[in-house]
């Protein structure tokens, strides 16, 4: 079977290095003695070194034409390969309610919508690991009051710990993406409980970050009416600063206190 044509639409770039794809399929192995599911396998340059892991290993694929490939192609893996859409996809049963790693040569397209519908399921996925975009790479693993630091930084690292592994250049690709990439490992950190509302933490995130040149007390009127502030909350610093300057811990203590204003 000839090989499958990679398609812009999808945001396709398959790896031909057969030594980046070793050396990422090794990321897993942090976590062991657990099941593994790549996302995008593409024609299984990187599954061919994740099965000899003799772990459970399930692939999901999007692209009908890839499917098709693998089914032909790797014949023993077929049981296991989904044809489907991963940001569709209910994690919570994929492993009988096992934990597992997630991991791939992520399409660079929708790589931060990947990891954002695996924090739904973070308590099923212990370690996340595989290659994006450098640029979304940076942004992980940005600590505060770097440029890079925002939303994704924010929502990821308050679950997990990142690592930035190493570099990988267009070169390894088929055909080259015009940036560099980078391969990754997030392992879920020891917190286990939010000391305040979630969902008022993520919404609070979003709107300072899609802010992120004013400070907080212009960015916050769209969680927090003026009129609804109170005095302790205007005076705080926080106010001042800009949503860079916020530590994870700070954007929680800032939750506390919008939530509280709320009420009132």
């Amino acid at each position: 079977m000839k090989k499958v044509k990679a398609k812009k639409h999808l945001g396709q770039h398959f790896l031909i290095d057969l030594d980046i794809a070793h050396r990422i399929a090794n990321t897993v192995d942090s976590c062991p003695d657990i099941p593994v599911l790549e996302v995008g396998p593409g024609m299984g340059v990187l599954t061919q070194y994740l099965m000899t892991k003799k772990r459970d290993l399930r692939v999901v694929e999007i692209d009908q034409e890839s499917v098709a490939w693998l089914h032909a192609n790797m014949p023993s893996l077929s049981p296991n390969i989904i044809a489907g859409d991963f940001l569709r996809m209910d994690l919570s049963e994929l492993f009988a309610g096992r934990p597992f790693v997630l991991t791939g040569n992520y399409p660079y397209d929708i790589s931060s919508q990947i990891f954002f519908h695996a924090l739904d399921y973070r308590e099923h996925i212990p370690c996340i690991t595989g290659m994006i975009q450098h640029e979304v790479a940076l942004r992980l693993a940005a600590s505060p009051g770097s440029k890079t630091y925002g939303i994704l930084s924010v929502l990821m690292q308050l679950w997990y710990d990142v690592e930035y592994l190493f570099t990988v250049e267009p070169s390894v690709f088929n055909p080259p993406p015009k940036v560099q990439s980078a391969v990754i490992r997030m392992t879920r950190n020891s917190r286990t409980t939010l000391d305040c509302d979630y969902s008022l933490f993520r919404t609070i995130v979003k709107a300072t970050f899609n802010q992120r040149r004013k400070m907080l007390r212009g960015s916050i009127r769209q969680v927090l009416p003026s009129d609804k502030m109170s005095a302790t909350t205007t005076a705080h610093p926080f106010m001042t600063m800009r949503p860079e300057q916020l530590s994870i811990d700070d954007f929680i203590t800032l939750t506390k206190m919008v939530s509280n204003d709320l009420r009132t």
